[in-house]
This record gives structure tokens, sequence and C-alpha cells, in this order.
């Protein structure tokens, strides 16, 4: 007997107190088609994420292409010959990428050149009907055609080891059956290839060679699928699945009886007429017309990329139609009608609900929103909890649970305020088959006794099956409508199944799908090196693909810095001119008029109308009006006469320390001039009120202008701020996405991942920083005194150790709100405070100098105002280019530290 490709043994793991696998002894055989079936959340996602090296082993040991996968020299070897394709629509895709694009990143992580990438998608792509759309983003692809994609990329590299879960979830009859015709082909070629598969289908499972069940993360069966139907005395594997179940979870799982609807009279609940839906020169739905009946269970099946889901959105106002016209209640439906909307539940193919609430806290969310009274709330939340089997998840976020729990939830909030029309796209999708048809007793009851109108898409044809009508779509028309059974005998076939596929074919679907294997299939990915530049470089090249096709992020990246330093080079100033004052002169001498001119000739002061009172002088202070107010008492003139030192009140606005601190020291610095030329006046000779005559010269910024010093010292903020939230949100978005799974999978190791990302962002950032010298110089009219050569030089490096830090804050944080703000809060303060803008770092002391030093912004500083202000060179600054060095590789490696190549 040959070895095992996967054996697992006494395996444990836990998610905080949820056990997923329990004690799991299992040994899947090599070169077949081996599948897991069972419920949500009973760890067949975890069980191939440990198989697949990207979930670390907790306890147990697993056993991999006859190695290990506890030793990291292991996972190294064998990494380019598993593939893994994860859970959900396109999870390890790009959605601003092509199709080819996508494929292309794919080869280049595998080491494959030009030619085997080429060759190999476009077999890949003609086999799974795909040619025709690779130039199309993958965003943009239906959710089935992005599964196909998700398996054309997880097959390039031709592994020895096929690890999917849930392939085929979303994906119409017709795709699947072409789906596992490439997988039956593709194994062919290659007959040693293990392939292990997740799946909620159970006539999928039927034809897989080797089976696994698993129930509250433990084996109950395992085997041929015939032997699980003999051992369970059923004639289908999922009876036999349902039978094996646990006796509290097989008793709710007796047959589920249909009673026959009869139709009522009156209007129909929902009326489509001329129907169609236009993005651009494309056309999404094409004059669709059907009626559906009040209390009737209408089912929407068709091809991936029909228009279903387009149609449902324009029943739900969501999408305006491009013509014709939809009704509900007999009322055309509009946008704006909320009365009407409330009588609607939608549930959208993707989840939609909220992350970062419960599930108890998104049900009750959904409930105030469609304005259930506050007495029934808490019993409705407690009904739908029980009836979807959420109770043991309530205090759990959605973020954290198995795809099949997820859509449980949407489920419930579509049918928390018990609507008239539930409009359902795929509810199941993904669902395992005891969930299902616990779903559909709730359908059932809610069409025949509360009369309620159902309108569902679905790709599980005994899901059809229990519909009163269906509609078969493919292109944006319906092709057929009317009862399950009418439609199978018009076209004399034995299953509905059948029948859709025939009615697709002859409408042309499939039509472009090769059924040939090439040749090149044949071959291997080389071995992976411990460290290949092209797979850094492919990272590099994706994030580059994906920062220029995303134009809002763009023109953050490269206009943010350039807007706000406009906005501190004009807005923020130091110099205190044309203060607003006024002047209470109770004299009225020729001395005191002689005062007043003085404080008139100066630039730093405009006078208002001069102030009749002393409250007058009090109100206009208060309101703003002015900054000083200078009050002058009787008797000036004669004092100063007779040299008595008469007393002048200036009044200061406060508000402002620096500004009123620095019209204090012009006032006194003009009075005192003033008395000076009083004194020369009265005795004949110049006088100094000073003992010692001080002449101030400045250095460096002669003009005084705080722009001089404001300009440079922004840039240094520019460059620390926004390049390294854009570097921290680069990692994160592959967390949020479930595309960092492409990370864990594939040979890239943690430097080529994490220098691949920063590469982009660096050059960005230093695009920036050009962007910023230019206007320093052509705009604030601020010459750059010094060396440019040292001024890039040490804007290289700084912007490489301020994107380093925003991977460092990335490896910590799973959003990107934490993301942004971390990396805000934790860049500014230094900056702000202690990197010398506002106050020399030399002259700080202890915890704030401390600080200082510990960030790089405080060594770049001294670098952007000496070489731009003071002219400074290598000779004064090489030691800040050193640190600032050292702080990019310390934040490089602390990422690495910190980045997990395994989940938990």
């Amino acid at each position: 007997m040959s070895e095992p490709a996967v054996c697992l043994g006494s395996v444990t793991h836990r998610y905080g107190k949820i056990t997923a696998l329990d004690d799991v002894e299992l040994a899947i055989p090599a070169g077949c088609m081996a599948g897991l079936i069972g419920p949500d959340g009973v760890g067949k996602s975890t069980l191939l994420g440990l198989a697949a090296g990207v979930t670390k082993i907790q306890q147990g040991q697993i056993e991999v292409l006859g190695g290990d996968m506890a030793r990291a020299s292991h996972r190294r070897a064998v990494c380019g010959r598993i593939a893994y394709m994860p859970q959900g629509l396109g999870r390890n895709l790009y959605p601003t990428l092509s199709v080819a694009e996508n494929l292309d990143f794919f080869g280049r992580l595998f080491g494959q050149d030009g030619r085997q990438r080429r060759s190999r998608m476009d077999e890949l792509l003609r086999m799974t009907g795909l040619l025709p759309f690779r130039d199309r983003l993958a965003g943009k692809l239906s959710g089935g055609m992005k599964q196909k994609l998700g398996i054309c990329a997880s097959l390039l590299h031709d592994p020895d080891l096929l690890i999917l879960d849930e392939p085929t979830t979303g994906i119409d009859p017709l795709s699947r059956r072409q789906f596992w015709e490439l997988i039956d082909r593709i194994r062919q070629r290659r007959p040693n290839m293990s392939v292990i598969v997740a799946t909620a289908y159970m006539e999928e499972a039927a034809r897989f060679d080797w089976l696994s069940a698993l129930h509250g993360g433990r084996l109950i069966a395992t085997g041929s699928p015939a032997d699980i139907m003999n051992r369970a005395s059923r004639k289908t594997l999922e009876a036999a699945f349902t039978t094996l179940m646990p006796g509290s979870k097989a008793a709710k799982n007796a047959e589920i009886v249909i009673v026959p609807w009869r139709g009522v009279d009156g209007p129909p609940a929902i009326e489509a007429e001329g129907l169609t839906c236009r993005f651009g020169d494309f056309v999404a739905v094409n004059h669709v017309s059907f009626r559906i009946s009040k209390g009737e269970i209408f089912g929407f099946l068709g091809s991936n990329g029909s228009g279903k889901s387009t149609t449902m959105k324009m029943l739900t106002g969501l999408l305006p139609a491009s013509e014709g016209s939809a009704r509900l209640f007999g009322q055309v439906l509009e946008a704006g009608d909320i009365e009407t909307r409330k009588r609607v539940g939608y549930m959208s193919q993707a989840f939609s609900l909220y992350g970062e609430l419960t599930v108890r806290q998104n049900l009750l969310l959904h409930a105030r929103l469609f304005g259930l009274p506050a007495q029934e709330i808490e019993p409705r939340l407690a009904e739908m909890l029980s009836t979807y089997d959420l109770k043991e998840v309530a205090d759990q976020q959605p973020q954290d649970l198995p795809l099949g729990i997820r859509q449980r939830l949407q489920l419930a909030a579509a049918v928390i305020h018990r609507p008239e029309i539930l409009i359902l796209d795929e509810p199941t999708s993904g669902v395992d088959p005891v969930a299902r048809d616990a779903f559909w007793r709730s359908l059932i009851t809610l069409s025949r006794r509360d009369g309620v109108t159902i309108f569902l898409s679905t790709h599980f044809m005994n899901e059809a099956e229990r519909c009163d009508r269906i509609s078969l779509m493919h292109e944006g028309k319906v092709l057929a409508i009317g009862a399950p059974r009418e439609l199978c005998a018009e076209r004399g076939s034995t299953s509905l199944e059948q029948t859709f596929i025939d009615v697709l074919t002859e409408a042309g679907m499939g039509a472009g799908a090769s059924r040939e294997i090439g040749e090149v299939l044949g071959e291997s990915a080389p071995p992976p090196r411990l460290f290949d530049p092209r797979r850094l470089l492919a990272y590099a090249r994706r994030e580059t693909l994906e920062i220029l096709r995303d134009h809002a992020r763009l023109v953050f990246a490269l206009l943010g810095p350039v807007i706000l330093l406009l906005t501190f080079g004009y807005g923020i100033s130091f110099d205190v001119e044309h203060l607003p004052f006024a002047v209470y002169d109770q004299d009225q001498s020729a001395e005191s008029r002689q005062l007043v001119e003085n404080l008139q000739g100066s630039r730093y002061f405009d006078e208002h109308a001069a102030i009749g009172s002393a409250t007058e002088l009090e109100a206009r202070l208060k309101d703003g009006e002015l900054t000083v107010a200078i009050e002058i008492p009787p008797d000036f003139g004669r004092n100063l006469m007779r040299q008595t030192q008469p007393e002048v009140s200036v009044w200061l606005d406060g508000a402002m320390p620096f500004r009123a601190e620095t019209a204090r020291s012009y006032i006194t610095g003009l009075i005192q001039a003033y008395l000076s030329d009083a004194k020369a006046r009265h005795s004949g000779r110049s006088a100094s009120p000073y003992p010692v005559s001080v002449e101030s010269r400045f250095r460096y910024n002669q003009a005084f202008k705080s722009a001089n010093a404001i300009v440079p010292s922004v840039i240094v903020l520019m460059l620390v701020l926004i390049p390294a939230i854009m570097a921290a949100l680069g990692i994160v978005k592959e967390k949020e996405t479930g595309s960092i799974a492409n990370f864990q999978a594939t040979p890239v190791t943690r430097i080529e991942f994490l220098l691949g990302k920063q590469l982009p962002y660096a050059a960005i950032a230093f695009l920036s920083f050009l962007m910023l010298a230019a206007m320093t110089r052509f705009v604030f009219g601020v010459p750059i005194k010094g060396s440019l050569p040292l001024l890039v030089a040490g804007s290289v490096l700084y912007v490489l150790a301020t994107t380093g830090f925003g991977l460092l804050v990335s490896s910590f944080v799973r959003s990107q709100v934490a993301a942004i703000f971390a990396t805000a809060i934790i860049t500014m303060i230094p900056a702000v405070n202690f990197s010398g803008l506002l106050v020399p770092v030399s002259s700080l002391s202890g915890g704030g100098r401390l600080m200082g030093l510990l960030f790089p912004a405080a060594w770049y500083q001294p670098i952007s105002v000496g070489v731009i202000t003071k002219g400074l060179g290598f000779a004064e600054l090489w030691f800040n280019l050193v640190v600032l060095a050292a702080f990019g590789l310390v934040f490089v490696a602390a990422a690495l530290a910190a980045l997990r190549k395994r989940g938990a």
C-alpha cells in the first residue's frame, strides 16, 4: 500500500474555547480523490489548513507527502508541491488584477518562466472557458467564474497534492460538471496527484474515491461512498450522512414534506416587465419578464454571471433599471420608497453584515433598523437564534465563524422583521445539508403558513425541485419558466440537473471550453529556493498594479502630501505681523500722540479706531477685534516732561501665548525706542536706555521667514505619516480579504513578502519627496543650500524606515481601520513633539529626548532643515544617515519576527 498523502495523529486544534478538531486520527490515501463532508464548523477547513501548512499545529502530529509538517524545512521543501484553495468566492484572488494578471502572479511565485506561465495560463483558461475573459478584472467576474479562476491558479504549477476547500460553492451545475471533468482530465494526465476536497454538495462527494465524515471535531465515518451508504443502510449519500449524524441532529432531519401551493387571487407580489440593466456597453439583464404570486416559492436558476444577482438588486431598489419596470404588491418600485422596502427581506450573495459586531448585535441592529417594536425585539432575537442554530455563537463576531454559519446569520437578519417578500441570493451556498434542510423547513413554513412570497436563486438542484416554479437564465435572458417537473417533461429528462445543462448548452454555454490536456501540464514547478528575488518582484509588481488601479489610494498617496504642505506652508506661520491694535488715549497731549505715531509706523501693527472708554476696551478685546489695546493715562505727557516715569497700560489677548509674548516684546521695544528719542530731544543728545548695545544678526534664515523653517520640517511629517499608513494598509488588506493565504500557502518567504510589499510604497514616497522638494524651491521660494545628493540619500533611507514601520504595525493589527489609527497616532506624536519641529531635540530632556531619538523623524529633521536651510553636507550629517539605515533594518526585522507564515 502506498504512503498516505496526509496522516493525522492525535490532532487537536482549538480557537479559544471552541474545539475545532478533537484528537483526530486520520490517514487520507494518496493518488485518489478524497473528500471531507460534515456540518458547518466541524473542523473541515481547519484540517485542510493544517494539511496545507497554512495553520500552525497546536497538538498532535501531521505528516504530508512523507514528512512532518511541524518541521519548517519540510514545509519549505513541499510547499511547491502543494496547492491550496481557501474557502470563499475568489478569496485567493486579487479583484483589481485581470484574470491573466492573477495567473501570472501565481506563476511567478512558483518560479515559472515566461514561456511556462503563458502556456499553462492559455491551456487552463481554454479548458475552463475563461479564455475570452482573460483581460477582465477578477472583481468583475461572477462568483462561479471566480472559483474557476481560483482553481486555475491552484493548478498552474501542477501540484502533487491539491487541497480544495469547498471549491464549487456558488457555481452553477454545468460549471460544476466542467470543473470536475477538468480535475478528472488532469488526474488522467497525472494519476499520482492527490486531491482532497471539502464539499457541501453530496452529489459531488458521491463521485469521490474516499470520504471522511466529521462532526463536532471528530470522525464519524471513513471509507468509499458505497461503504458509508452501506453502513447507514441508505441509498443516497445525503441520506446516509444525515443518518450517521449524532441522534440530537439526526432527529431534526426527517424528510421534508412540501405542501402543494395553491395560487391566490389578486395582483402578483413581484412583477417584472422588460427589466433591463446595462453597465456601459455590457447588458447584464436583457428584457426579463416574469410574475410571482403571493406565497409562491420561485427559484431563479442560471449560469454564473447570467444576471440573477443584478435582477434581484433591481427588485430591491439597490440598482436602478435601465429599461422596463418592477412592481412589488402592484406598485412601481422606487429606490426612495422606504415603506415598500420594509416589506421586503433581502440577503446578498456575499456576506454583508458587520464583522465588528457580534451575531446578537447584528440581529439587534437589523431589528431596530426595520422598526420592530421594542417589546418584540428580545423575543424575536431569541426565536432567530434558536431557529437558525446560532445560540452557541451569539456572542462571537461573524469574521471568526465558518462560511455556513455566516450564511445562517444572514438568513436570520433577512427575516427578523417578518417581511412579506423574501429575496434571497444563493442563501444556502456553502451551507451543509443538515442546515439547508432546516432552512428549507423555515421557508416552507413562511410560504404556506404566513403567505410570504419567496424569490431565491440557487445552484442546488434538490432545492430547485422544492420550488413551485423556476426560471432558467443565461447571459441576461430568461430561457424557460415553469414548474420543475413540467420543464423536465418538456425535455424528456429524468433529472432537473440534466434539464438545466441541456437548456444552457443549447444557449451556447461552455462552447469555449477545451477538453484537451496539453503536454505542458506535465511539467512540474522547480524546487523553491530559500530566497528568490523573482518572488519578491512578483509581490512588488502585483502591489504596484493594485495601487495604479486604485485611483483614490494613488491620489491620496501623491496629492495628500502636496495639499498638506501647501496648508502647513501657508497656514502655519510664526511671523507675528499686522496685529490689530487701538489706543485709549486719556491724555491727548503731543507726547501721547507721538507715542501712537511711533506704533502706527511699524509693520507689526495695524491701527483700528480709537477706544473711548474702559468698558469699550474690554468689549473689543473680548470679541477678538483687537489683539493689543494701549491705555495712556491722563497727565502722561506732563509726567514724561518732568521725567517722573509715567505708566502706560498694554492689554494683550493671551489666548495664543506665543503671539501675545511676541507682541509684548514688540510693544516694549517700540516704547523703549520712543522714550530714548524723547530723552534725546529733551537733553539734546542721544542716549541709550541700556548700558550695552546689542546688534542681532540672523544666520541661515536672514529674511527671518517662517516658511524657511516650516516647509523643511513639514516634509519630515509628510514622509512619515502617509507612507507609513499606506504600507500598513497593504498587508492588513490581504488579511481582511483572505488573500494572505497566498503568502501562507506558496513558497514565498516572509522577507520576500515584506520587501515585495514595501518597495512600491517606498517608491511612491520617494516620488512624493521629489514633488515636495520641487514645491519647496519653486512654490515657497526656499532655496536648497546644501548637498542635494545628501538630501536625496537621507530621504531614501527615511522612507524605507517609515514604510518599514508601517509593515511592523500591520504585522500586529487585523483591520484597516486599526492600522490607520495605530500608525497615525504612533508616528505623529514623536514626529510633531519630539523630532525638533517645535523644540530642538538637544533642548529636550528625560523621556521626551529619549522618545525623540527612538524614532527616525528626529534623525531626518536635521537632514531636511540642515541641507535646505543651513547648507550642511556629509561631514556634518553622515551619522544621521547611518542611524536612518539602522531604523529601516530594525523595523523590517521586527516585522519579520512578528509576521507569521502560518495562522493560529
